[in-house]
């Protein structure tokens, strides 16, 4: 599921512009492009959901240390390799190609065999699924089916002519797979239970998450229509992938809002509506997004968002033990 990519000028790849013939891949260092590769920017969106059901957990007095930091890993291997099939598929496929404007592929910018590239997402998942082992054993067959059910989505995402991107189902996965089933799933290891305030609770993380994607697919709307992907921005058009934009933002908000209410008829936390204070924040993405067409200077909105998910989630986990 490709969501965002780097923004930091510290992990920040080559400019295409400066990647000619004369470029020898044999230059940069294996270690950083495979740290580009992994996408470093778009683990928060592997870390969100796992801080929100830690923090719910820790209200609940079912706080279990072993099981969020198994839970963690899991999330941010699951999201490597999720981040490595997508450069590799993405490639294979014909998606990325020279004319791409968002972030360095290495497997399309050649610093990367595709099949090395396809080896290490078996192996990235392998160690996946290791690090989830206890917690099969802790939680039994839920999270086993939540393990299988998760690498499966990551793999289909790009497979092929009838993957979740080319039909048009990737938002939907995108909001199940990074909300209420990473969430109640991270929850549920420690607790053993799993009230429903967990899994709408989840659905924070799971809007923002969909807000990465958009900006995604806005961006990439020309590329991704040349390339067979039925994105809902290819489907639909531009103005709705700007109107669905500002509702998952705005959307998240109000949700921790409702559930710090007790509107769902659960108990009230009135702290967990802190994340309200981040619609300033918000404001700006919204309008860029809307007012921006050239795809380049889109790229940024993709870490802004980023940043929004990964403090709603902060925000919401402290106010919800307040």
């Amino acid at each position: 599921m490709r969501l965002y990519e780097r923004s930091s000028c510290l992990l920040q790849p080559p400019d295409y512009s400066l990647m000619n013939d004369s470029t020898d891949a044999q230059d940069v260092s294996q270690a950083r492009v495979w740290l580009w590769a992994a996408r470093p920017k778009t683990l928060g969106a592997a870390v969100a959901p796992v801080l929100v059901g830690t923090g719910m957990a820790l209200e609940a007095g079912a706080w279990h240390l072993l099981s969020a930091l198994l839970a963690l890993a899991g999330a941010v291997l699951i999201q490597v390799g999720v981040n490595y099939h997508n450069d590799y598929a993405d490639y294979v496929q014909g998606a990325d190609t020279q004319e791409r404007v968002g972030p360095l592929r290495v497997t399309q910018a050649g610093l990367v065999a595709p099949q090395t590239m396809r080896r290490a997402t078996i192996l990235v998942f392998g160690l996946a699924v290791m690090a989830g082992l206890y917690l099969i054993a802790r939680g039994g067959w839920p999270i086993l089916a939540v393990g299988v059910a998760s690498i499966g989505a990551a793999i289909w995402y790009t497979a092929g002519r009838y993957s979740l991107a080319a039909l048009g189902l990737a938002d939907v996965f995108v909001f199940v797979f990074f909300g209420p089933v990473a969430v109640g799933g991270t929850y549920y290891v420690q607790a053993l239970s799993l009230p429903t305030e967990v899994l709408l609770a989840g659905g924070g993380p799971g809007l923002l998450s969909i807000g990465i994607l958009l900006v995604n697919n806005v961006r990439d709307v020309a590329e991704d229509r040349r390339a067979g992907k039925r994105t809902l921005v290819v489907r639909f058009g531009r103005r709705f992938g700007v109107a669905a934009y500002g509702a998952c933002l705005v959307g998240a908000l109000l949700l921790a809002g409702l559930l710090a209410a007790g509107l769902f008829g659960t108990t009230p936390h009135p702290w967990a509506a802190l994340p309200l204070g981040l619609l300033p924040l918000a404001i700006g993405p919204i309008r860029r997004l809307s007012e921006t067409t050239d795809p380049e200077k889109l790229n940024p909105l993709l870490g802004a968002t980023g940043r929004i998910l990964v403090l709603w989630a902060l925000l919401f986990a402290v106010g919800w033990n307040l």
